[in-house]
């Protein structure tokens, strides 16, 4: 082999450790709890408010409504089991 092939070599063998180092560093961002955590917080803060700040009535009453839904029958199963 010359010293130029070794050279390439060498190089591209740089390169592909920047790559790696890079791909290595962008997991453990995404892995990590306070990314994850807010990554989930933005999720459920989309749900329940548009871009614009303003609340997403439709769901936000979806959510009330089955909140409501589940205490009704828990008193309802309560005041049968009495």
């Amino acid at each position: 082999m010359s010293d130029q092939e070794i050279s390439s070599i060498e190089s591209e063998m740089e390169q592909a450790r920047v790559r790696l180092a890079a791909t290595i560093d962008q997991l453990v961002h995404r892995a990590s709890p306070k990314t994850i955590a807010r990554r989930e917080v933005a999720s459920v803060k989309a749900f329940f408010v548009d871009e614009h700040g303003s609340p997403r009535r439709a769901n936000i009453a979806r959510v009330v409504g089955g909140a409501a839904g589940v205490v009704l029958v828990f008193v309802t199963i309560r005041m049968i089991v009495k």
